[in-house]
């Protein structure tokens, strides 16, 4: 029986070499942010919001032109699942 992540960490590789982690809830909220953010503007040096998890309401702006990667890593907190 495969495990559910309790979350996901999605590290974003900016041009210059600077790393930024974010975390979200769960893939959807992930996919949303990106298929409704970032590949719309993905040329645009105009800045978006990168929702942060750490502190409601609080963000982090990009330039979208500016990632070069991204790698999106589940993150699990228990060892046993106990649905």
């Amino acid at each position: 029986m495969p495990r559910t992540p309790s979350e996901y960490a999605v590290h974003i590789m900016l041009a210059g070499g600077h790393r930024e982690e974010v975390r979200f809830a769960t893939i959807q909220d992930f996919q949303k942010w990106y298929s409704g953010e970032l590949v719309p503007k993905s040329s645009s040096n105009d800045f978006i919001n990168v929702p942060l998890k750490t502190v409601q309401g609080e963000y982090m702006v990009v330039r979208p032109a500016q990632v070069v990667a991204l790698r999106v890593e589940p993150v699990f907190y228990g060892s046993v699942d106990r649905d």
